[in-house]
């Protein structure tokens, strides 16, 4: 079984994750006091545990996870319902909940148990048409959690469904115009969804397109994100000696604008590092989808290599202004327990779909 384990695919998110470590320990650094005691132990605890998790899972056959998809699916979709009543509250946003120090994000887990109901439906018809009427289902699975997640609020997470649906649906052989008479639609009622958006949404939309609107409002985290990874110039200012990091200007440094702070410290080449090792992972996992004889497992890594790019372009381009600011992490970068361990567990059903394809 372990001869198609894919070494490499583990060693880069490995990598990735201690480069992500060494940039929250310079986000959280303050002179005379050890970031080690704080988010950066956790995050250590938080990986300890996603390894074992891991390995937990590359020793199950991924064929057992697609048997329980609509258990875990409906389990997660309760969870959804329970932290908008339970669930803690922060920055505004109900998505959370507390376990003594630690926080646990429902909405993080979705990804998964969404792309493992969508396997379970669109790989069990034999015989599937490609009529409009084949897509009714898909899009109910999706349009139940994304309301439930809308309404935390978090526009991003909810967002990040729809790629993962459209890639599981092309990669099935749905029609490409069905899918873009649907994006036609979509984009006609742009106009209505916009009284949908809660006001700090609209205002970080209307600072996309104007940051200097509202220099110390709306638009400041994007100004001095832009500001960060433009003065890493070529080599960067070096580990711990950013001046937006270190002095405070750039908020969320240590979450969602992880990518600032190694745009700053290790410059344009840091980036392109960077950049290149999702795109070995990202490679990888598209190998493992192509390779892979199991209608299953072509879907379900196809929707677990969607969740991973679209995370990293939505990122990494609200980092550096190309895109407007809706709060999604950076995969294995950013800290949070629950995107890390989201991200691991995809990796390993990524591994267990690898290691079980057939031999020719």
């Amino acid at each position: 079984m372990y001869r198609n384990f894919d070494r490499v695919l583990l060693v880069v998110a490995l990598v990735i994750f201690v480069i992500g470590i060494s940039s929250i320990y310079s986000a959280t650094y303050t002179e005379g006091s050890s970031a080690l005691r704080g988010l950066v132990l956790k995050q250590c605890i938080w990986m300890a545990v996603a390894l074992v998790i891991l390995f937990i899972v590359i020793s199950i056959d991924y064929q057992r996870f697609v048997d329980f998809a609509y258990i875990l699916f409906g389990l997660n979709v309760i969870l959804l319902i329970i932290v908008l009543i339970f669930g803690r509250t922060r920055f505004g946003a109900q998505r959370w909940f507390s376990i003594g120090v630690f926080g646990f994000q429902p909405s993080e887990f979705l990804k998964i148990t969404f792309i493992l109901a969508l396997s379970s439906y669109l790989g069990s018809k034999a015989k599937f048409t490609y009529q409009p009427s084949d897509l009714v289902v898909p899009f109910i699975i999706m349009l139940l959690p994304l309301t439930l997640i809308y309404m935390q609020p978090d526009l991003g997470t909810a967002l990040m469904l729809i790629p993962i649906l459209f890639s599981m649906l092309i990669v099935r052989g749905v029609r490409i115009r069905h899918l873009l008479t649907i994006v036609i639609l979509g984009l006609s009622a742009l106009p209505f969804m916009w009284f949908m958006l809660k006001d700090y949404q609209r205002q970080r939309l209307s600072v996309f397109i104007d940051p200097n609107a509202d220099p110390l409002g709306a638009g400041y985290t994007m100004i001095q994100s832009r500001i960060a990874i433009g003065s890493g110039f070529v080599f960067g200012k070096g580990w711990l000696s950013g001046t937006q990091n270190q002095l405070n200007f750039l908020p969320e440094r240590h979450t969602d604008f992880i990518f600032s702070v190694i745009g700053e410290e290790g410059g344009f080449i840091g980036c392109i590092i960077l950049l290149a090792l999702y795109c070995i992972l990202i490679y990888r996992g598209l190998k493992i989808a192509q390779t892979t004889g199991d209608t299953y497992g072509r879907l379900m890594a196809t929707g677990i290599v969607s969740m991973i790019a679209c995370q990293v372009i939505v990122n990494t381009g609200m980092a550096s202004g190309f895109m407007p600011v809706v709060g999604l992490p950076l995969p294995l970068m950013s800290y949070g327990g629950s995107s890390l361990l989201t991200t691991m567990i995809s990796i390993a059903l990524l591994l267990s779909i690898g290691m079980r394809k057939p031999r020719f």
